[in-house]
């Protein structure tokens, strides 16, 4: 049987019939299972679960989360998975797409200080190059109990400008129990709502001899959420208002057209359908700390947030040129993958990704990055008022975006 085909077959020591026997369970793709199952028969997986909540952490994949489900075995699995490449055992030359729904990579990803490119080099495709440390090698497991784990990587990368920078990364993952996602989002919501949520510490150390600094140029933490698209999915950005410069950068590979993209009193809104490679961000000065999106498939809603420093304006700027302002980049990005230049894209996948600022540290300095996740699924009633409070937008109105 090819495990990508469509569905898998397991039995679970767990799942016991009324006479003591084993159950054959079956999954099918887009459930958690299926993923579970999946990942399991490849690699050394580390799942977490209370209750219906159940994630997916695979050290191997640099720590990353790969997936998750408010539902059991059966829910609804929302990381986007690449099973064909995972499949065929092979490593690419410039980037290993395996997917997931939380990723740690580092920035900045064009420009004088990139780590992408290698000095010289023009800033093309054929150039770019991912870090092997948050592409290929595996994080090494530090601890783990029932709710979290840690892993941790030392590594040394090269930027354009040829700093080399010795450092090490700490990942913390841990599963929220529902009395601490009711804690920190200041507010209850209904008993029917299904709901799994994570939060991941994410931290930069500088353990080499040098600062870093404007000159030679500084890493930030970079996280990116690969999620399923389609045409039912809408991202929402809410932002600050007033003379503060644009709102949206719409034109990190070509402008976003008008029918994917628009810009509301309250929201940014971007369809998120895996059919037309598009990127969009938010500087510092718009930021709110929070983007979420809607799928009006599933009834789902997803929330994420992100520790955000007051009066910090420097971030790196990822654009893929030499830069005039190396440290204007943005706080938050969306990505829709899709076809290029008629060439098919990695998958039905979108991204919602945050950073750090620009880490500027002293030896033995290091800089934490937070981030959660929520997914919520519900009738549209009982979501309205988590969308309205986080999100300054009512599903409703996320609806008629198109």
């Amino acid at each position: 049987m090819n495990p990508v085909s469509g569905f898998l077959i397991i039995t679970i020591a767990t799942l016991i019939s009324c006479q003591g026997s084993p159950n054959k369970v079956y999954y099918t793709k887009g459930e958690y299972g299926f993923d579970l199952v999946f990942l399991g028969e490849r690699h050394k997986i580390i799942e977490l679960v209370n209750g219906d909540s159940r994630l997916i952490v695979v050290p191997q994949y640099q720590g990353r989360v790969m997936t998750s489900t408010s539902s059991g075995l059966k829910g609804f699995s929302y990381g986007w998975i690449n099973h064909d490449l995972i499949a065929k055992s092979k490593i690419q030359e410039h980037f290993n797409p395996y997917g997931g729904e939380e990723r740690l990579w580092l920035g900045p990803e064009g420009g004088q200080f990139s780590i992408f490119f290698k000095g010289g080099t023009s800033f093309d495709i054929k150039n770019w190059f991912v870090p092997k440390v948050f592409d290929t090698e595996t994080f090494n497991l530090e601890s783990k109990d029932s709710e979290s784990v840690t892993m941790t990587k030392g590594f040394e990368v090269k930027n354009y400008s040829g700093t080399t920078f010795s450092a090490k990364v700490t990942r913390k993952v841990t599963l929220l129990s529902n009395s601490k996602i009711r804690d920190l989002m200041g507010i209850d919501f209904d008993k029917s709502i299904r709901v799994i949520a994570y939060q991941s510490e994410n931290r930069l150390k500088n353990v080499g001899n040098n600062c870093w600094n404007k000159e030679s140029g500084a890493l930030s933490i970079w996280m990116l959420s690969m999620l399923n698209a389609s045409p039912e999915v809408t991202v929402v950005l809410p932002y600050k208002k007033g003379n503060l410069g644009r709102i949206v950068k719409d034109d990190y590979f070509s402008k976003v057209p008008t029918n994917r993209l628009e810009i509301n009193q309250n929201t940014v809104n971007f369809l998120a359908d895996g059919k037309f490679r598009s990127k969009i961000g938010i500087s510092p000065q718009r930021t709110i700390p929070r983007i979420g999106s809607y799928d009006a498939k599933n009834n789902s809603l997803t929330i994420l947030e992100f520790s955000f420093p007051e009066n910090v304006a420097d971030y790196v700027n990822s654009a893929l040129e030499i830069q005039k302002e190396p440290f204007s980049g943005d706080v938050i990005n969306v990505y829709n993958d899709g076809p290029t230049n008629g060439v098919f894209g990695m998958g039905s996948f979108y991204e919602l990704e945050s950073s750090s600022p620009a880490a500027f540290l002293k030896p033995e300095e290091e800089l934490c990055h937070v981030q959660r996740i929520y997914h919520f699924e519900g009738s549209e009633n009982k979501l309205n008022i988590l969308a309205k409070s986080f999100l300054n937008v009512s599903v409703s109105e996320i609806k008629k975006i198109k």
